[in-house]
Order: C-alpha cells, then structure tokens, then sequence
C-alpha cells in the first residue's frame, strides 16, 4: 500500500483539479474508493506497474461517475456537476465545463468507434498519466499517444457541443 498510495494519491489529486470548485469528493477519498476497488480484485495478477495504474485510471473513471450519478439522483437532490477539460487546447473560452456523465457516454460512443482514442483519454484524463505514462501502459510509442490524444480531443469536444 505504501508503495501505491502516493502515487494513485497524486493521480486523484490531477483528476480532481478538473473538477467543479465545490466538489464534494476530495481527493484523499477518491483515492481510498479507488484503493478499495482494486484491493477487492482478489483474483488480480499486475503484470507491471502500468498495467496497475491503467486499471487503476479505469476504476477512477467508475467512481466518478458514479460520484456524479448519485448527485443528481432524484434522492440526493439532484443538480447538475461539471468537470473541465483543462488539457483540451481547442474548447472555445466560454465552454465552461462538461457534465461527467455525458463525457463517460461520449467516451463510451468513441471506444466503439476507436478502443485505442478512448482509452488514451482515460489514462491521461482520469488517470493523470503522462504522455510517457500512457505510452507504457499501451506499450505504442509517446508520438502515437500525442495523435491519439489529439483526435480523441477533438473529436470529444465536437460530440459534447450543444445540439
């Protein structure tokens, strides 16, 4: 745990500078969430530290969302949680943020049409991976990663435009 901690610690951290100021999810608690998720894959065998932080980024991604789904639940009281895209160059100025939940749906509609785009989003945008980082955990090159992360980008920003 201790070799861990840090590291998925400084991830949440990354994945919760994204979010809406006022979060009611802190960092220190989505890293435990996350930690409690994967300790209870008993059957798990980590090749490698990139395979293990490629899940963990996945299982950040989950909580999340999930944080979200329960927000706005009609039992919660509801209300619309944004998240922003900081590291996406081209969003316009007055794009504020995205619902997290239609970045999952989006994200999900790009897996089906590019596996490979979809899940380099998801290590560097909930997983906090670097370029560096994300080309290990796929075991592709840091310049496939960068054209990757660039489509992906713009194609997420054009699925998540108003109608």
């Amino acid at each position: 745990m201790p070799l861990i901690y840090n590291e998925l610690h400084q991830a949440a951290v990354r994945a919760m500078r994204r979010e809406a100021s006022g979060h009611t999810l802190q960092p220190t608690a989505l890293v435990n969430e996350v930690y409690l998720r994967l300790a209870d894959q008993s059957h798990a065998k980590w090749e490698n530290r990139a395979q293990f932080f490629g899940v963990a980024a996945q299982v950040m991604r989950r909580v999340l969302v999930d944080h979200a789904r329960a927000r706005m639940s009609e039992k919660r009281g509801g209300g619309e949680r944004t998240i922003t895209l900081d590291d996406v160059h081209d969003v316009p100025e007055q794009s504020n943020g995205i619902d997290v939940i239609e970045l999952h749906e989006a994200l999900d509609k790009l897996a089906a049409l590019d596996p490979k785009q979809a899940r380099v989003v998801e290590l560097r945008y909930f997983g906090g991976l670097t370029i560096d980082e994300t080309a290990d955990t796929l075991g592709i090159s840091p310049a496939t990663v960068k054209r990757e992360w660039t489509f992906a980008r713009a194609w997420l920003w054009r699925e998540l435009q108003p109608a």
